[in-house]
């Protein structure tokens, strides 16, 4: 499935009839699973309905940081992404893209 950052952010947890989606450089994880984390509530539910790259490979949970940006990190910052996404995918089911 193919969404626009628009539609992505309908899946943000505040509707229990919808899943609960995280996209990490554009591909939309299916997190429901792990809604006591990303629903409401939820230690990183201002990650829920949106793409999430930059705030992740800064271990950040500033809002301004939850863009897809990944412009100017670190190495080490895209070191830590890449466990982001590898822990994602091992956990979550990849169900899209986000498009522009």
């Amino acid at each position: 499935m193919e969404f626009t950052a628009e539609q992505l952010s309908h899946y943000n947890g505040t509707d229990e009839s919808e899943p609960i989606y995280v996209a990490i450089r554009g591909r939309v994880f299916d997190v429901t699973t792990g809604n006591s984390f990303y629903g409401p509530g939820g230690a990183y539910a201002l990650f829920a309905g949106k793409d999430a790259s930059r705030a992740l490979a800064k271990m950040s949970k500033n809002e301004e940081d939850v863009t897809p940006s990944v412009d100017g990190l670190s190495d080490k910052e895209i070191e830590t992404l890449n466990d982001w996404e590898k822990k994602f995918e091992a956990k979550y089911p990849v169900v899209g893209r986000v498009v522009s």
